[in-house]
């Protein structure tokens, strides 16, 4: 296991050598991803590792651990959602090679010359790991926005029991 993050690898010789790396890499290195959280404070644990399945097919599993801090789209407020990645990357050479891949197993295309940027391909699942609407769990809209709730309706005197009523009565004139 190396704790250390190379910038690239040759993807074939990873595969080759069954290569496993951990560590931690700060959110703030993720430049894409920040463009979309409300802060990069705090870091993403990460194993990636690399070998072939039982069909020979060459993979990367990526697993990634991080507390993302997004805006609720219910409040406007910051939250901290804890996101958890684990894929499993079937390396390709080119996208004829996609349809061959087993199931659960999603296609990542390499290179030509087998060069894999690793934070790039843990910056893109956590990408794809995001929520189309980020909502807080715990949030609720504010009073302004849900209205009276049930204990504060309108007193009974202000509304007729029967809205057809004033049909009958129109009706007997």
């Amino acid at each position: 296991m190396s704790v250390t993050l190379p910038e690239s690898v040759d993807a074939w010789r990873m595969v080759s050598a069954q290569r496993s790396f951990q560590g931690v890499l700060p959110i703030s290195t993720f430049h894409r991803l920040g463009e979309v959280l409300a802060g990069t404070d705090g870091t993403a644990q990460f194993e990636l590792d690399f070998g072939r399945d039982e069909f020979g097919t060459a993979y990367l599993d990526v697993r990634v651990q991080v507390p993302l801090t997004l805006i609720c789209q219910r409040t406007l407020e910051p939250f901290v959602l804890p996101t958890t990645v684990e894929s499993r990357l079937g390396l390709i050479k080119s996208e004829n090679e996609e349809s061959a891949l087993p199931p659960g197993c999603e296609p990542l295309l390499v290179a030509e010359d087998g060069r894999l940027m690793l934070a790039d391909v843990i910056e893109d699942e956590l990408l794809l790991a995001l929520p189309l609407v980020p909502i807080n769990p715990d949030s609720r809209l504010p009073d302004e926005v849900v209205g009276p709730g049930p204990e504060e309706e309108l007193p009974s005197e202000d509304r007729s029991d029967n809205p057809f009523a004033v049909l009958r009565e129109l009706k007997k004139q």
